[in-house]
């Protein structure tokens, strides 16, 4: 295991490796008990410290391996192989955990606080979604000052990582006149302030063991010095920092989609299956009942993701308030399988359409 930061391109190669098996192995172990639970083991964030992934990709003048870009998508791709929950965690530690106060902090609290992420002794959410609003500059979540003090009242849903946090990264509204580039503004709130809760939410389908919460500030106050950025600069603050984050993303979508084909690969090259045989011995119905399944699981997985996407991070949760979305969207997968995966159905259906001439009607 590597304890340095890699010196070469051999030695990058062998941390990869390292964060592969770390996420394929010990990781995908652990979740098991997470699916359950709800809850990352200490085992994990001890892990993941041994590992470095709190300091591959932050400066070296605080602690970190200060890797490229580039480098720290390699690595991502590895991690991302592992389970959701982890790589939600891993992903935020790599970027939105210590770049906003690296970027926008003021220097007495920026200085107090860079050190400390390299090994997780700070960690920070993120808190911008609310129940009615979500896009930025129609947030109601509001900060009103007070002297040399901030006073925030409102709530957050939807928020990641609020049992491991020590603190959050807070947009509200300080303007409601002013253009709606300039209403916003950002705070540091840290957890043991007064008037900061965590409010409960259902266990989420997927990502388990990230820590998703509601927020609630009630006569919360922040001394004006853990204000982030200029007083209005609150949507540049949350916009910034989420282009680089939605960029890991995409990285993150890269290294699961990569596992999945590996998985499939191995699946189809050791099934073994005289399915083939069975429907050449069938009657000529079964070339439109294979097409009529077709059709029926293109069109049921187009509405039931575009049912998720209309409904947003609520219908992900097992209880909503619009009926079993979360169940509803589990279950309509089993449509792919049950009778004979999409595969078989296309075969069935080209062989009969081959016999008739392409005449779905001919006897």
């Amino acid at each position: 295991m590597l304890t340095e930061k890699p010196q070469n391109e051999e030695e990058f190669q062998q941390y990869l490796m390292e964060i592969r098996e770390l996420a394929e192995g010990p990781f995908d172990e652990m979740q098991l008990e997470i699916e359950v639970t709800n809850k990352f083991p200490d085992e994990f964030y001890e892990l993941a410290r041994k590992h470095n992934l709190y300091r591959f990709y932050m400066p070296e003048e605080y602690g970190g391996w200060g890797m490229s870009t580039l480098l720290i998508m390699k690595v991502q791709e590895e991690f991302s192989r592992g389970p959701g929950g982890m790589r939600m965690h891993l992903h935020h530690a790599a970027g939105l955990n210590w770049r906003i106060m690296d970027d926008f902090a003021q220097p007495e609290l920026k200085e107090w606080a860079m050190p400390r992420f390299q090994d997780k002794t700070l960690f920070v959410n993120f808190a911008l979604t609310e129940k009615e609003a979500g896009s930025g500059a129609d947030i109601r979540t509001n900060a009103r000052r007070d002297g040399d003090e901030w006073v925030i009242n409102g709530e957050k849903t939807l928020i990641s990582h609020t049992d491991c946090s020590d603190g959050t990264y807070l947009i509200t509204l300080t303007n409601p006149e002013a253009d709606k580039d300039k209403r916003l503004t950002a705070f540091f709130v840290p957890f043991n302030t007064p008037g900061y809760e965590v409010v409960d939410m259902p266990h989420m389908m997927g990502c388990r063991g990230a820590g998703h919460a509601g927020l609630r500030f009630t006569d919360c106050r922040v001394p004006d010095k853990y204000r982030l950025g200029e007083v209005g600069e609150g949507l540049h603050v949350a916009m910034y920092s989420l282009g680089l984050s939605r960029l890991h993303i995409a990285d993150s979508n890269l290294g699961m989609a990569q596992r999945m084909l590996e998985i499939s690969i191995a699946r189809a090259k050791e099934r073994i299956t005289d399915a083939a045989r069975r429907y050449d011995a069938g009657e000529d119905p079964m070339t439109q009942a294979s097409l009529c399944k077709l059709a029926s699981i293109d069109g049921v997985k187009v509405v039931s993701d575009n049912m998720l996407e209309i409904l947003g991070g609520i219908g992900y949760f097992e209880e909503c308030e619009y009926g079993p979305v979360e169940r509803l969207y589990r279950d309509c997968r089993a449509m792919w399988l049950e009778e004979g995966p999409p595969t078989v159905q296309r075969t069935t259906a080209a062989r009969g359409l081959i016999d008739t001439g392409g005449d779905l009607w001919r006897p």
